[in-house]
């Protein structure tokens, strides 16, 4: 592929032209572009030029001469023609000896040939070689094309790309998944994949001699892995990495401009298959995660319909399923650099991507179904149950998840309720409505980032019951709306100063030291409570009438 030396050389143009030096590698010499130069060289012959040149200035000193012909070999220069007849009459041995030794080679162009009509000849002959490989590149760019429009995969691309090029080489997503490879070693491509997924920094910018001119040579990168070599270029679409084309030519001169070319288009249908994939695979999500939020959400039968509904997105909806509601607490904007979102609705999506990940990976790892749906910040999951442990399940699944998403993501905290084992017309329903009221409670009684079982609310629950009595709710509002009334005026927080004074049994150097309190400074807020409320908090039946209506209260406010 390419104009070779011994293309340029078979020109008429060329009939009385003499190869001095380096006839052997007249075929693998390729010519891209021809100019005229004389001393001193510097950096104005580029990689794979014809070179012309009189010799002038250097007739009489064959030192110089000598000079003038390395500069042009370190050039990278694939010829030099010398015109002979008028300033240099023989091209000196030690010259020719020193261009065999290079691989490098020197031509003995006669005084009467015309620079001019070289020139031209050999740039019409590249031009006509260049175009041949611009329309052989558009057949490789629609071939490539059509393997998307066609519904082929990426298989079909990479056999297609191997096809022109020859070159052994491998397709991955952005995540170093290996999706497709023809004719190169997987065991050293998964290392190379390790070393990138290990963060050890061994791939470089092409910094060492220039072998193409193609635009597409300043993307690239090399790797080294256990002395094979791997070029990388990265498939981008709106500037977004989509994956990677990797790919490991035994020789540089491979990398033809024809070679570049296809690998340009070979880039372009790489990043149009991922876009297609991607819209394919979010239009799946959509359509599970709506299905899901319904199921959970909406009270309906689960009929010979939705199972159907169900079958045809991978859910089997008649086994027995354990709904997992989950409160996730987006971290402060220190954080939030690492979603690359400035709001927290757009940094929700992206942790929501991760949550979705590690929750399919941790149901792999037991072998239990899992289905996911996300309504505003709580995350929704029904885990395959069937076991009599199934709160040990319960624990490994959200150990197993958490553990490795902490591992992504720092600063993010989930606070889970867990809803018994149901297996009816509304168990979805009815699922979700136990572990959303359990976490609401667990957040009320214990914080944030604790797990709460349905079993373990009873007390709540009967409290929730009581509080639906309306002798019960009054006395209630008339026990607590003082506190209520005098914490909304004042800025302070008496309602929570006796739930921690009642958790530490009436210590008030604990109650201080949890409250960050100074110990008059508490007293003086227990008083103002006992004043309000007009009750006792040394009298057993005043402080549990206080703590009863506190726990109703809080409670009323989960509904």
């Amino acid at each position: 592929m390419g104009l070779s030396v011994c293309d340029v050389v078979h020109l008429q143009v060329m009939n009385n032209a003499k190869v001095k030096a380096g006839k052997n590698v007249m075929d693998h010499k390729q010519v891209e572009w021809v100019s005229v130069i004389e001393t001193p060289v510097e950096n104005f012959v580029r990689k794979n030029e014809f070179v012309l040149s009189t010799g002038i200035g250097c007739e009489s000193d064959p030192e110089q001469l000598e000079n003038f012909v390395r500069d042009i070999i370190k050039s990278g220069a694939s010829v030099l023609a010398i015109a002979t007849g008028r300033y240099i009459f023989d091209i000196p041995d030690r010259i020719l000896q020193m261009a065999a030794e290079k691989d490098f080679i020197i031509i003995d162009l006669p005084w009467e040939v015309r620079f001019a009509d070289v020139l031209q000849t050999v740039m019409e002959k590249i031009t006509e070689v260049r175009q041949g490989e611009r329309q052989k590149a558009d057949r490789v760019r629609q071939q490539l094309i059509d393997c998307v429009l066609q519904d082929k995969g990426l298989k079909e691309i990479a056999h297609t790309i191997y096809r022109h090029i020859q070159i052994p080489l491998a397709i991955t997503d952005q995540t170093g998944e290996l999706r497709a490879s023809r004719k190169i070693d997987e065991k050293e491509l998964q290392e190379y994949v390790r070393t990138e997924n290990n963060d050890l920094q061994l791939k470089t910018p092409l910094t060492d001699v220039q072998f193409s001119d193609h635009p597409l040579y300043y993307h690239m990168k090399k790797c080294t892995i256990n002395d094979e070599s791997f070029f990388e270029l990265q498939i981008i679409n709106n500037h977004k990495i989509q994956g990677y084309l990797l790919f490991q030519p035994k020789q540089k001169k491979m990398l033809s401009w024809f070679v570049m070319n296809v690998l340009e288009h070979a880039l372009t249908a790489c990043a149009l298959y991922f876009v297609k994939e991607n819209a394919i695979e979010l239009t799946e999500i959509r359509l599970k995660d709506n299905f899901v939020l319904n199921l959970a959400k909406q009270k309906e039968q689960v009929d010979h319909q939705v199972l159907s509904k169900g079958k045809l997105l991978g859910y089997d909806l008649s086994k027995p399923y354990i709904c997992l509601v989950g409160d996730i607490e987006i971290p402060n904007r220190e954080h939030e650099s690492k979603y690359d979102h400035p709001d927290k609705s757009s940094s929700l999506q992206s942790f929501n991507y991760y949550v979705q990940k590690e929750i399919t990976y941790a149901g792999k790892l037991f072998k239990k179904r899992t289905m996911t749906t996300f309504d505003e910040d709580l995350v929704i999951i029904y885990l395959e149950g069937g076991d009599e442990a199934y709160v040990e399940t319960v624990n490994q699944f959200l150990d197993t998840m958490e553990r490795r998403l902490s591992e992504l993501l720092t600063g993010v905290v989930l606070s889970w309720g867990v809803a018994t084992e149901k297996q009816n017309n509304f168990a979805f329903y009815e699922g979700y409505e136990e572990a959303r009221t359990t976490m609401e409670i667990g957040i009320q009684q214990h914080g944030r980032g604790e797990r709460t079982f349905f079993e373990d609310t009873k007390i709540n629950r009967l409290l929730m019951n009581i509080s639906k009595k309306s002798e019960i709710a009054s006395i209630v509002k008339d026990t607590i709306q003082p506190l209520v009334d005098y914490d909304k005026k004042r800025q302070t927080d008496l309602i929570h100063t006796f739930v921690i004074y009642n958790k530490y049994k009436g210590n008030v150097s604990q109650t201080a030291r949890a409250l960050n309190l100074h110990r008059q400074s508490l007293l003086h807020r227990l008083r103002n409570i006992e004043s309000l409320t007009h009750l006792s908090l040394i009298d057993s039946d005043d402080s549990f009438l206080l703590e009863l209506s506190i726990r109703l209260w809080m409670l009323k406010k989960l509904e």
